[in-house]
């Protein structure tokens, strides 16, 4: 089910308040020529009566709030783009609040292409995620596959309370393998920040440049079309589960992958594979491990 009310212009919902009634300054104010080019998501969740809920939903488009799923205490909703991809000027913003007590599993209907770059601007990606003490996060996204001539700025920005969990996984294609467009790109500048407390704890970011600098050199992507980061925040992250997700890693043929605890309660995770079945079991694997083992939640499971 959707839960953005299409028979409100402005495309809001806040199910604390029967009439829908929210803050006026949130509505659309986009001028014509930028729906569709520039847009944002806000989602707020909370914990009522032993349930996760949307507690505020805001969505321009192409954004969408597709079906949502309860699994146990927990909600899981997919995240939609209704457009084709993301296009050079295009700018979109995604913000999720995750309040005490609730418990929410956010996922992606497909891979989201980006389309060639027709000028010099390319598109812009900005993701922000709030998680308070309590709460718990998890997040698993489709690739993200840029097209021939395709130029992204991407920053994604996790912020959590000392007292909270997150589990997190994402993934960049080389390009349309299957077109022969393998690191065809003009650019993807990627930053993925992860703060506990205020306090910077994980900071990733990279600039691939294909023209520039060969990505399928040895010491970066070697032969890899397939790449992706996991973060796992949780008081049960320690040595011995990186050295057991290692390990997971390790069985999957034609996957290269290194698991380490950055930090007391933080295991980073970067895999790489040259074929997408073997990368899609790298990421269900550790997924499930980490889902059985870490979070003692085996049921709490993504799917369409």
């Amino acid at each position: 089910m959707s839960l953005v009310n299409s028979a409100n212009p402005a495309n809001l919902v806040n199910l604390e308040n029967p009439e829908n009634l929210v803050n006026p300054a949130n509505q659309d104010r986009r001028e014509p020529a930028a729906v569709g080019r520039q847009a944002r998501l806000e989602l707020v969740f909370g914990y009522r009566r032993g349930r996760t809920v949307v507690a505020y939903a805001y969505a321009e488009p192409p954004f969408r709030i597709g079906q949502s799923f309860e699994i146990g205490s927990a909600l899981y909703v997919i995240i939609v783009c209704s457009g084709p991809g993301v296009f050079a000027g295009d700018c979109l913003q995604q913000s999720v609040r995750v309040e005490p007590g609730a418990c929410v599993l956010l996922g992606s209907q497909s891979a989201l292409q980006v389309h060639p770059d027709v000028g010099s601007s390319g598109a812009r990606l900005h993701h922000r995620y709030t998680v308070a003490e309590e709460g718990e996060l998890h997040c698993q996204w489709d690739p993200l596959i840029p097209f021939a001539g395709a130029r992204l700025a991407h920053r994604v920005e996790l912020d959590l309370a000392s007292g909270s969990r997150l589990y997190w996984s994402d993934a960049l294609m080389s390009g349309r393998s299957a077109h022969g467009e393998d690191w065809m790109f003009s650019e993807v500048a990627h930053e993925l920040r992860f703060s506990v407390g205020g306090s910077l704890k994980y900071l990733e970011r990279y600039r691939l440049a294909p023209e520039q600098r060969a990505i399928t050199s040895g010491p970066m992507a070697g032969d890899a079309r397939y790449l992706g980061t996991a973060l796992v925040h949780h008081p049960g992250a320690s040595a011995a589960a990186a050295e057991a997700l290692q390990h997971e890693l390790d069985q999957i043929e034609s996957v290269r992958g290194g698991v380490d605890l950055v930090e007391p309660t933080l295991i980073v995770a970067r895999v790489l594979a040259r074929r997408g079945p073997q990368f899609r079991a790298a990421r269900a694997a550790f997924r499930e491990h980490t889902a059985r083992e870490i979070f003692a939640t085996p049921h709490l499971q993504f799917r369409r």
